[in-house]
């Protein structure tokens, strides 16, 4: 009797220890209220000033209720449909290929380094974590790329630069070392179970969080990278989305800004809201992605986290 009433005096104890009062409940509750409008206000703003006509944003600035509706930026890009579609199965192509082989990298990196009885942990550890600091720059990156590995003008210029992170590779090393108890590992072994076993088994299953805030930050890398494209690829027809639409946007920047074009296109040329158009095109279907990551994202915002 004495040992029940000991313990509901510490469950109340414990309930009236992690209740919010409803003070700083209703704080917290308006605080991620304007912090949520702070991320998405600046969006739907930017989707308004792409509907606007270019005379109305001349004449007025920018405005959540523009004097002057218009659909003739989407148009504009719409005539260049054919080589947007192409290009952005290019983008998808990617940043799937790179998502996949980057995840495989990282976390078979990761995990090797992060198991005891590997005999060159720390030389190969002190090795990673060097391109964090120093690199060979960009001439001896392009000279690998194009003469060594004669990878110009294809795709996997555009995944091998990004592929493999050492940050990730550290970050992942410490969840696998705060997280995978050896004596799982262990007995997997004694049961007969390989290192490749084990891994694809018990270590990626349990690892999911990991994979997926790692897999989602590779995702957003290679879908917005336009620099590698800048470099490696100079046939039009296999630009990533990304790199078409700055070129897009550059052009149209140039025309209106072109002596030649003055009096006769550059007043038809969408230069402002061209921009927000590419914007929007770019931003949302890496937007419609984010709520499968979600799930496992929020539950790995602590990978690599080191425990006090």
């Amino acid at each position: 009797m004495a040992q029940s009433k000991l313990a509901g005096f510490k469950d109340a104890g414990e309930l009236r220890f992690n209740r919010v009062h409803p003070v700083s409940n209703a704080f917290i509750s308006c605080l991620f209220v304007v912090l949520g409008l702070m991320a998405i206000v600046p969006f739907i703003f930017v989707v308004i000033i792409s509907f606007s006509s270019e005379e109305s944003i001349v004449t007025n600035g920018y405005s959540f209720i523009p004097a002057q509706w218009s659909t003739y930026t989407y148009e504009y890009l719409w005539q260049t449909r054919d080589e947007i579609f192409s290009c952005f199965l290019t983008s998808v192509t990617v940043t799937i290929l790179g998502t996949l082989i980057g995840l495989f990298l990282i976390t078979t990196m990761g995990y090797t380094l992060s198991r005891p009885t590997f005999r060159f942990r720390k030389l190969y550890t002190v090795l990673v974590f060097i391109p964090m600091l120093f690199s060979g720059g960009m001439v001896a990156s392009y000279m690998v790329m194009t003469q060594l590995y004669q990878l110009k003008n294809t795709l996997w210029a555009l995944i091998l630069p990004l592929a493999c992170s050492t940050f990730y590779v550290i970050i992942v090393r410490t969840f696998f070392t705060t997280t995978v108890p050896d004596s799982i590992v262990e007995s997997a072994k004694i049961d007969g179970a390989t290192q490749l076993k084990i891994f694809i088994r018990i270590v990626l299953p349990i690892s999911l969080p990991a994979l997926a805030t790692i897999g989602l930050f590779l995702t957003f890398g290679f879908w917005n990278d336009w620099y590698q494209a800048m470099l490696y690829i100079s046939e039009r027809s296999k630009y990533p989305l990304q790199y078409l639409l700055v070129s897009i946007e550059k052009s149209v920047d140039f025309l209106s800004r072109s002596d030649e074009y003055i009096l006769t296109t550059a007043n038809n040329l969408p230069s402002e809201t061209v921009r927000m158009a590419i914007v929007v095109i770019s931003v949302l279907p890496i937007a419609c992605s984010y709520p499968f990551f979600q799930k496992y994202f929020v539950s790995g915002l602590t990978v690599g986290a080191v425990k006090g």
